[in-house]
């Protein structure tokens, strides 16, 4: 079996014998199928005899191998149904360390790594300087109330405003439902050496329940992916509540795409950050919402795309070279990894844990705020609605009930406690080597 291909083309006396690849036993198991055959499913994954061959294995060089150019076709049909010629010329041990034999994979696998590691360090950076600042200006607040010094009051503060609408509200929790189901099921296969990987695969059901679950996750994705294009185009074209021909909607203030004042927000923010200046005061969307909201439609493209071609690979396989498929597995993990290790970190924090916010910012559940944390978060905002008479539209005389608050609290909570411990197993698991 499997087992025992394993056991000798992983002994190195063996392989500098017979001049055996040494990559060999590391790039299968570092393989979807390798991973699926670690975790405990040899039934339904490709193992060695699958492609290679129970006995009289030859060579890839020799006509009447089952891995010769002319033949894999054929071999690889034995799984993947209507699989062509260009098909088979997927790397079955591609390996993105090795430029010589495999260019495209190392410079796909570096150019992934760069962006992952650019990406968590700029984000990670500002969520420690806003740490800092945030705990010591909680300090300062705290040390002025104690000696008696007045805060700024600002009338009614207590009346409750909308932010989001039943919409936008039910988008989010789609967002959040399919997250964690994708993140659950798509960390365990990533990291399929570590110990956590079998253990939350065993309460899966095994990787095949894992693969539909994920799938499933990644049908939910295309939903709200599909809610938000409608709703874009609504929002451009069809509103009437707001002033201005599309381009100007696009621009202004009310969209999430981004624009020259954030430059001035992120400058503001880096200013606060040191004690240089006071902490801005935003519009309706700050700089790091925008930047999650369009993170989601590049998510789409580099995930869901490489995503679409790992689960229909015989369609993709008709008219593009198997090799294509290594590079979006390559694509689909590590933008995968970077999404998840930035919801579970920067995100999370941007939300919730910040000192302003900690232990969670609940108006992403019911979709309201209070007007004192309306005027000093947005007050920019504020001020607008203001000059155009509006604000008054957006009172909420009747909040959610307590019942919802609760259930959707412990939702919250839950969802915020998986994705940190998720975060910290990638952490643990990235430290260790794993991949």
């Amino acid at each position: 079996g499997t087992d025992k291909c394993i056991e000798c083309h992983d002994n190195a006396e063996m392989m500098e014998r017979n001049d055996i690849r040494t990559d060999i036993v590391y790039t299968y198991l570092g393989s979807y199928h390798g991973k699926r055959y670690k975790l405990g499913d040899p039934q339904d994954t490709a193992t060695c005899s699958d492609c290679h061959g129970s006995h009289g294995v030859l060579a890839e060089e020799n006509p009447a191998s089952t891995i010769h150019d002319d033949n894999r076709a054929q071999t690889c049909g034995a799984c993947h149904d209507g699989s062509t010629y260009l098909f088979g010329q997927f790397y079955s041990h591609g390996n993105y360390h090795d430029f010589d034999r495999y260019p495209i994979l190392v410079i796909t696998f570096w150019a992934m790594t760069t962006l992952l590691v650019s990406t968590f360090a700029v984000f990670w950076l500002h969520s420690i300087l806003w740490m800092i600042r945030g705990i010591k200006e909680n300090k300062e607040k705290k040390e002025a109330l104690a000696k008696g010094e007045a805060h700024i009051h600002i009338p009614d503060g207590h009346k409750i405003y909308k932010r989001f609408e039943r919409k936008h509200i039910f988008m989010h929790l789609l967002v959040i439902i399919s997250f964690l189901l994708l993140s659950i099921t798509g960390l365990p296969i990533k990291f399929s050496s570590q110990p956590w990987a079998q253990f939350m695969i065993d309460i899966l059901g095994g990787t095949g329940n894992a693969a539909f679950l994920h799938r499933v996750g990644a049908g939910i994705t295309f939903v709200y992916f599909g809610m938000a294009l409608v709703l874009s185009f609504h929002f451009l074209f069809i509103r009437k509540d707001i002033p201005g021909m599309w381009l100007q909607r696009l621009f202004g203030p009310d969209s999430l795409m981004p624009n020259f004042r954030d430059i001035r927000d992120v400058t503001g923010m880096v200013r606060w950050f040191l004690g240089k200046g006071p902490k801005p005061v935003f519009e309706r969307w700050t700089y790091w919402e925008k930047f999650d909201f369009i993170a989601v439609f590049w998510g789409m493209f580099a995930i869901g795309g490489s995503g679409l071609m790992l689960w229909f690979p015989e369609l993709f396989g008709m008219f593009l070279p198997g090799w294509v498929l290594n590079v979006a597995t390559i694509v689909h993990s590590d933008e995968a990894l970077l999404a998840t290790g930035f919801i579970f970190s920067v995100h999370f924090f941007n939300t919730h844990l910040r000192p302003e916010k900690f232990p969670m910012d609940f108006v992403v559940f019911n979709g309201e705020m209070e007007k004192e944390e309306f005027v000093e978060e947005r007050g920019d905002q504020w001020r607008r609605y203001e000059e155009q008479g509006i604000t008054e539209q957006f009172l909420k005389p009747k909040t959610s009930s307590s019942l919802y608050n609760i259930v959707f609290k412990t939702y919250g909570f839950f969802a915020v406690a998986v994705g940190v411990t998720l975060f910290v197993l990638i952490v643990i698991s990235v430290l260790s080597g794993s991949h």
